[in-house]
């Protein structure tokens, strides 16, 4: 969230009364603009910013009309429906508990100009909402520009890359170009194109100025002419930011809303949705501590079914393909024959471009008696052009499935700038789930057409493909549609979310794309090897069952928990270390653990157990899911499903694949490279302790990683008040626990029956560790008080883990609150380092000649296939890419290895 939002009221007004439809309530009154700005608002509020004001030009001339009569002299009256708006969207503002500021003889401009220059030289992070240009000219590192109806952001690189001009010059280059609708006078036929050029020749406008004569030509000539206004228009163009104000940026505070006149407004101007959240509100529920910002309710429309086209003949698809071309946002969708987007067909395709209104496109429905459609080839080939070209934005909900989908027919989706699923997992990881059917009835008081509405339940369920036209219609198109109606929704919280914008903006959308060429790719597996180690998987298993039932002194059921509750327990009278929540003795694997010295029983379930899921979730079910398309393994990854940003995956599960045990390893044996090629593996050594050195700044910590020194060893010297040499295997072991163990807020308890002694003993461990890195400690405590009082904590890079339990009265829930509090940070500044570095090792694999694929991504490791020709240097490209893929306190650190299959490549 950003310390101070500056709102351009005046911008938002104009800018949504011509964006959006001409809207109006059974009296006949407008609300079009409204509508907009309203909803904008109360995204915005729902966020609860730090500090905030809605700016807005007040009526009379300014300045800037007493220094040149003309200045805006070519403006259109302002349109009556707009005009009507003003004084209900300034009661709306007022209502929601915004500060509005309107100063006479200045714009809105100055206003924000003003304060955003009076909040940077506070040290705040200033946020400018709005869509108007000049407003480049203030952007630096603590400014960014945001743009609710253009879904754009602008930081410095941005406003370089947008204008060719980095921030410092934007006033010069707006001199030199002029401005047609607030009639600035520039240099005439002088476009952007010639400014740019202009000012990198000279450097500045008094550079330009100054070699007038050396420009040739007409426009050389236009030059000439233009240099005794040039520096009237650069006057006229400078944001003033030296207003004389009466607020400042710290005054400038969200008032709690006036729900009486808000229930009023709502109500005359027909904003049902709004005003039915209203009425259901709990009071300062959206400023409760550890409480994620609850969504912005979306007016009546949001809440109305849209009006979705059938497209079966040329004429309609050629209509579509036009829309499309103007479009500034492409809601896209596919149905298909599977959800396994590896093994499924296409049926059809929905596309929305404007809330309300979609379209489906069906390709290859067939049951009896089907209507004629357009030929699956002849659409896709039309579709093409505009789904691969980078210019035109695109939106879809879990996009990377119908990117998959899509590359099966030659279509190399690009452009897809947002993805709602991820919009609402970066925004609260925390929330249960960030599916279309939760999110819509979520964020728009929306409740959609389930797939079982369409095609049936259970063993009465039909193809979509046998869905028919009409139905199918519905419930695809609506898909389209209420994706794009969710970014509306939901882009608007992220513009004024703070870092949390640019996780979603620098790394996840850019990593959708990435994660489905690794998913397109797959894995090769050794199916003979699979086979073979079931069988002995399965006979060892026989042969531990035989063992268990000697030990406990009969037979009995060992996948069963309740027997093996009461041999344990009850005959053997073994001691309950853990209950359930029930409060029964629990015999999870924790449970085992913790009672396996007692006797040898427990040792035995475990490793029963161990090779019964290595056996059912690999051995067999790897073998069994080899796609027949492609002859490999195609696992799915997850962006929106682990709350600290970590990815993680499903058919197969490569995150559980055990590597230290022997088993473990022997299945990672099977991961194998074809002819010609090696597996590679990179792997970052103990990055969650070196990112716990680099947040906490201990000096002790920060050494032994700087020294490139065994830091379990020299953990274990400074705690035991050793030489490193002299440091022993437990002593070593005890350190080890001791490093991650704090990492994952493990208490003396804990640690005592990690290591297997005693409390005292364990807690004397922990105060000695403390002693010796007392910047460790101050680091825990201080993020303990940061996220009590804020209710979260961030990452590095700003991704935020809402920790709603700290507040809870359950002392156990609230104890596993505080455990994440420090947790996540470091295993979420690992999740976004990783992330980083994929991007970066993809981008420059792309310009590589297809010798080196990345195929997987394990916890802190990537896998790769490389051609055994460039081993060495693609070894060398990831291992230089991955390290620097964060600027830490201390070295990043990747160990590489290559073989034959991925067990040997460690």
């Amino acid at each position: 969230m950003s310390d101070l939002i500056l709102i351009d009221g005046s911008s938002y007004l104009f800018r949504a009364f011509h964006a959006l439809p001409p809207l109006t309530n059974a009296q006949g009154e407008p609300t079009g603009a409204l509508y907009g700005v309203v909803n904008m608002l109360r995204a915005i509020g729902k966020a609860r910013p730090a500090h905030v004001a809605f700016v807005c030009d007040a009526s009379g001339p300014t300045f800037r009309h007493v220094m040149y009569a003309d200045y805006k002299a070519n403006r259109p009256p302002t349109p009556p429906d707009l005009r009507a708006q003003i004084e209900p969207m300034l009661a709306l503002v007022k209502a929601l508990g915004y500060p509005i500021l309107r100063i006479p003889g200045v714009e809105a401009d100055d206003v924000i100009g003003t304060l955003a220059r009076q909040g940077e030289a506070a040290g705040m992070d200033v946020t400018i909402s709005t869509g108007d240009k000049d407003f480049a000219q203030l952007v630096g590192p603590r400014i960014t520009l945001v743009n609710t109806m253009t879904h754009t952001t602008l930081n410095r690189a941005g406003v370089t890359e947008k204008f060719g001009v980095p921030p410092e010059r934007i006033i010069d280059y707006l001199a030199l170009v002029g401005d047609k609708v607030d009639n600035v006078p520039g240099v005439e036929k002088c476009g952007p194109k010639t400014a740019v050029k202009w000012l990198a020749e000279y450097g500045s406008l008094d550079g330009v100025m100054t070699h007038a004569g050396d420009i040739g030509g007409k426009i050389g000539e236009y030059l000439r002419d233009a240099l005794p206004r040039l520096p009237l228009s650069r006057e006229l163009v400078t944001i003033k930011t030296d207003v004389a104000l009466d607020a400042t940026p710290q005054s400038l505070v969200l008032d709690k809303p006036d729900v009486d006149a808000l229930r009023e407004l709502y109500a005359r101007y027909e904003f049902k949705a709004a005003l039915s959240e209203l009425d259901t509100d709990t009071p300062d529920a959206a400023s409760a501590p550890g409480t994620s910002a609850p969504p912005p309710s979306a007016p009546a429309a949001h809440a109305e079914p849209g009006h979705y086209e059938l497209v079966t003949t040329s004429a309609q698809l050629d209509a579509w393909l036009a829309r499309m071309a103007n479009a500034p946002l492409i809601a896209f969708d596919t149905e298909t024959t599977a959800l396994d987007p590896m093994r499924a067909d296409i049926v059809g395709l929905s596309l929305c471009v404007e809330p309300g209104h979609a379209c489906y496109i069906p390709l290859a429905h067939d049951y009896p008696g089907v209507p004629a459609q357009l030929s699956r080839d002849h659409v896709l080939a039309a579709l093409k052009p505009v789904l691969e070209d980078p210019a035109r934005p695109k939106v879809g909900q879990h996009a990377k499935y119908d990117l998959n989908i899509l590359a099966h027919y030659g279509i190399h989706v690009a452009g897809v700038r947002h993805d709602t699923m991820l919009e609402s997992y970066v925004l609260d990881a925390t929330a249960s789930r960030h599916d279309m059917d939760t999110l819509a009835s979520r964020q728009l008081g929306y409740m959609t057409i389930h797939f079982e509405d369409v095609a049936g339940k259970g063993a009465k369920q039909i193809p979509f493909s046998q869905v028919d036209l009409s139905t199918a219609c519905r419930y695809a198109a609506e898909d389209a549609d209420i994706t794009l109606r969710l970014h509306h929704a939901l882009w608007p919280q992220l513009q004024v979310a703070g870092r949390r914008l640019n996780v979603y903006t620098d790394i996840e959308m850019p990593l959708v794309p990435v994660l489905a060429r690794m998913e397109q790719r797959g894995v090769l597996v050794d199916v003979p090897a699979l086979r073979t180690m079931s069988n002995e998987f399965a006979k060892r298993m026989l042969e531990l069952e035989r063992a268990a039932h000697a030990s406990a002194g009969h037979e009995f059921n060992l996948d069963s928990p309740k027997q093996l509750q009461a041999i344990l327990f009850d005959e053997l009278g073994l001691p309950v270390r853990i209950k359930t929540p029930k409060g029964a003795p629990s015999t999870n694997e924790e449970s085992l653990e913790a009672i396996a010295d007692a006797h040898p029983l427990p040792r035995l379930i475990l490793d029963y157990r161990m090779l019964a899921k290595l056996r059912s979730t690999y051995t067999e079910k790897l073998a069994d899911i080899v796609n027949p398309r492609t002859g490999r393994v195609h696992t799915s990854y997850h962006q929106a499903a682990v709350a600290t940003g970590r990815l993680s995956s499903t058919d197969p599960n490569l995150q559980n694949i055990p590597v230290r045990t022997a088993e473990g390893r022997r299945i990672r044996q099977a991961f194998i490279a074809p002819p010609g090629w090696k597996v590679l593996a990179a792997d970052y050594s103990q990055i969650e302790l070196r990112i716990m050195a680099h947040l906490s700044g201990d000096a002790g910590l920060k050494r032994a990683f700087h020294d490139g020194v065994d830091v379990h060893r020299a953990t274990a010297a400074e705690v035991f008040g050793e030489k490193p040499e002299d440091v022993s295997k437990n002593q070593r072991r005890a350190a080890k626990a001791i490093n991650f163990g704090l990492m994952y807020g493990m208490s003396a308890f804990g640690l005592a029956r990690n290591l297997g002694i005693g409390r005292d003993e364990a807690a004397d461990y922990i105060a000695r560790y403390f002693a010796r890195y007392p910047g460790v400690h101050a680091f825990m405590e201080a993020t303990r008080e940061q996220a009590r009082r804020d209710g979260h904590v961030e990452t590095l890079f700003g991704r935020r883990l809402m920790l709603p339990n700290l507040a809870s009265r359950n002392a156990a829930h609230r104890a596993g609150a505080e455990r994440a509090a420090i947790n996540a940070p470091m295993q979420g500044t690992a999740a976004d380092i990783i992330k980083r570095a994929m991007l970066a090792v993809d981008t420059w694999l792309l310009d590589r000649h297809d010798d080196a694929h990345m195929l997987m991504q394990v916890h802190d490791e990537l896998v790769f296939e490389v051609r055994e020709d460039v081993l060495s240097e693609v070894r060398a490209g990831v291992v230089e890419r991955m390290q620097g893929a964060a600027r830490l306190d201390v070295p990043l650190l990747v160990e590489a290895g290559a073989g034959n299959n991925w067990d040997e490549a460690h």
